[in-house]
């Protein structure tokens, strides 16, 4: 089934607003509130960071039928991944077939503020294959006991199991990643990219994973993050995406660098033709369908919109009055 989801970020809006925002999301016809989960936020000025979980629980009660997750959890250093388990199932004992997680080798912003060590991407790596393993076996095991590299599990039972399966997810922007997905998760994030880049590499180490697990590769749900910009002022559009200056600097998804003032300052320095390499903008709304649709018809079946708007609640109505109906109707066979 084709669905669009909106994803809410933490590090923009408080959380009273942004819960606002879930709700006419979903009023207008969305399919899911994504949300990330962060500790420190990618900006200093006029920046919040509000706790996730605590957020998604009270939008599964504001609402009736989104799907509500993160995009992403990273359940290897500041979260024990027992309690990640732990969390989500509560969530979904009380909102059966509506949450999902979205999992991931994070950042150092998040995890270095409270104290962890910012360990190589290999070892985040290892830790999140075996982070998932444990949050499946708590969910549907009785008495787990698990000796890993990094992680110990002594006789831990959840006593709130999941009433169904929780979908997991796992971000990847590289094969590594990619092929971990592959071999655990229901489904790959990732993020725009050419056709190329998707089928020789990504999708690929998908199928590798899938295919050393013994599992079938077209059961991995492919999901993108589309990240988007709309007014019918190009240059106000433009301009709202400066919030976001430091995430097309690559070196704070490497090293440990995890204040956001310093973030803040680095991000100062891209400028706005940077932004538009990274964020989809334009007054108009029928490009944002056609570029939407490269995507579905590269194998996306679940796309969640993350958008900078100059007017968010602007936004999400036109996006339901205009977008939505159109991709709906023309994949709903999907």
């Amino acid at each position: 089934m084709f669905e669009v989801g909106y994803y809410a970020p933490q590090e923009q809006y408080a959380p009273n607003k942004l819960l606002e925002h879930a709700v006419l999301a979903e009023k207008y016809g969305f399919d899911a509130i994504w949300t990330s989960d962060h500790f420190h936020p990618w900006a200093h000025t006029n920046a919040h960071c509000g706790f996730a979980w605590t957020w998604l629980a009270a939008v599964a009660e504001r609402t009736e039928r989104v799907k509500v997750g993160t995009g992403v959890t990273v359940p290897i250093l500041r979260y024990n991944p027992a309690i990640v388990a732990q969390a989500f199932a509560t969530l979904a004992a009380m909102h059966p077939d509506r949450v999902f997680l979205g999992l991931g080798t994070g950042e150092a912003l998040n995890e270095m503020p409270v104290g962890c060590d910012w360990p190589s991407y290999g070892e985040r790596r290892a830790r999140l294959e075996e982070a998932i393993r444990i949050i499946r076996a708590l969910w549907t095991r009785t008495f787990v006991t698990f000796r890993g590299k990094y992680y110990r599990l002594r006789k831990a039972n959840l006593y709130t199991k999941p009433t169904k399966p929780i979908p997991i997810y796992v971000a990847a922007a590289g094969p590594k990643s990619a092929e971990l997905a592959g071999k655990y998760a229901d489904g790959i994030i990732t993020t725009p990219a050419t056709p190329e880049f998707y089928d020789e590499i990504l999708f690929k180490a998908v199928e590798r994973g899938a295919k050393a697990k013994k599992r079938d590769p077209s059961s991995v749900e492919k999901l993108l993050e589309f990240m988007v910009s709309y007014d019918e002022d190009y240059e106000r559009a433009v301009n709202a995406c400066k919030f976001w200056a430091a995430t097309c600097v690559p070196v704070f998804f490497k090293y440990g660098i995890s204040d956001p003032r310093e973030i803040e300052q680095t991000g100062n320095l891209v400028g706005l033709e940077g932004l538009k390499t990274q964020w989809f903008i334009s007054t108009d709304l029928d490009d944002h369908i056609k570029e939407i649709e490269k995507y579905v018809k590269l194998g996306f079946k679940n796309i969640h919109v993350q958008s900078t708007s100059p007017d968010e609640k602007k936004f999400i109505k036109m996006y339901g009055e205009k977008v939505l109906p159109y991709l709906k109707g023309a994949y709903k066979d999907l």
